[in-house]
């Protein structure tokens, strides 16, 4: 199938089910399931996973716009669905054989979920300094000991793609691994469920590993080689499911301003809100900002796909820019929908809370043009 259609298939999904269930993921901090359900039904579970094992094989620009249509609907679905993206492409990028067969073959089929748990608590936005611990049992097993925070699809996945320190005791903070850890593993505790402001569906839980087994097998890659993982996949593939998360809702706020504009009359003159010439000046101005954003998004996708070795900077610009775009444009729609916008559980409030989330969600915006500013100085990106 062509990257084309498979867009209309995310497109319908995304207006009906996406769409029935959105209200009620919303209201009740619900996971969404029939969301996520039935995209893994209808084949896009294995969006990214290689053609070779089954999937469909798209890279980042198809993963944008996916998130894009999913997000403009809802941000939860839109990132719950990203966020299995990204782990899957962790597993997927030097995937083993048996890696292929037990993890990425049944994703493909729509028989698994898989997500990332790399945030920690007291760590903040350092998510790339893990201090769950990687221990050797033996030349065939591992034990994982620690915490995870904020895990998107908390509780609802089959597997979760975990960041560890380095086996070696004397490895250096860089030189972490990161392992698969199935859900079903004994050992395995999960903290409250997630109730926050915005993205309330994400069920973003967190995660206690105590003494959890998994056999040697599914650690990713070489043990302290993650550094490559987190530039090479990890960067590209969160950052673009981010940003076209949160390009749908800047859409979405757009869209609802847009109606507002073309479906309100004043009484006393009659006359359209879509003939106030400022109104029009100032949706104009709503549409380039929307616009620039996606091409910024869209083209740094391309690089990517391409193999362009500076795109991880155009990938990193994206997500700090669409997240002053969405704020900026849901603040900017309310304002120009007048008092009706305020009304409680409206579809402006929704889109208030989720984009909001934008700058906050690690890497946040300024450390992301830190990162930028170090690498066009020609510095280390990460600190010391």
């Amino acid at each position: 199938m062509s990257l084309e259609k498979t867009l209309d298939l995310f497109r319908q999904i995304a207006e009906s089910t996406v769409r029935e269930e959105a209200p009620l993921v919303d209201k009740e901090a619900k996971w969404p399931e029939q969301s996520m359900r039935r995209l893994q039904r209808e084949g896009l579970g294995g969006f990214v996973v290689p053609q070779e094992s089954g999937g469909l094989g798209e890279g980042l620009l198809g993963l944008a716009q996916a998130c894009e249509l999913l997000g403009e609907e809802s941000a939860s679905a839109g990132l719950c669905f990203g966020m299995h993206c990204v782990g899957t492409a962790m597993i997927a990028a030097k995937a083993t054989d048996y890696q292929k067969k037990n993890f990425l073959e049944p994703i493909a089929a729509g028989e698994h979920l898989t997500t990332l748990a790399l945030s920690e608590p007291g760590t903040g936005a350092h998510f790339y300094y893990p201090q769950t611990q990687l221990l050797s049992v033996s030349e065939s097993e591992f034990m994982l000991k620690g915490e995870k925070t904020f895990v998107t699809n908390g509780g609802k996945a089959d597997s979760y793609v975990i960041s560890t320190m380095g086996v070696d005791p004397e490895a250096l903070l860089h030189e972490f691994s990161c392992v698969v850890v199935e859900a079903d593993r004994e050992g395995i505790q999960w903290g409250a469920d997630w109730n926050g402001i915005g993205m309330r569906g994400n069920s973003s839980r967190s995660l206690a590993l105590q003494q959890v087994k998994v056999p040697a097998q599914n650690l990713l890659g070489q043990q302290g080689d993650q550094l490559w993982y987190v530039f090479q996949v990890v960067a590209p593939y969160f950052l673009t499911a981010m940003s076209g998360t949160y390009l749908g809702v800047a859409q979405a706020a757009f869209n609802e301003a847009r109606e507002h504009l073309m479906n309100r009359s004043y009484r006393h003159s009659g006359m359209s809100l879509s003939q106030n010439q400022l109104l029009q000046h100032r949706l104009g101005m709503l549409w380039a900002k929307v616009e620039r954003t996606r091409q910024l998004i869209y083209n740094a996708c391309r690089q990517y796909d391409s193999g362009d070795p500076m795109a991880v900077l155009s990938i990193i610009s994206s997500k700090a820019e669409v997240a002053h775009c969405a704020v900026d444009v849901v603040n900017e729609a309310m304002t120009l929908s007048g008092g009706i916008a305020y009304r409680e559980n409206s579809r402006f409030e929704v889109l208030l809370r989720d984009a909001r989330a934008a700058h906050v969600m690690a890497p946040t915006t300024d450390m992301l043009y830190t990162w930028l500013g170090r690498a066009l100085l020609e510095q280390l990106i990460l600190d010391s």
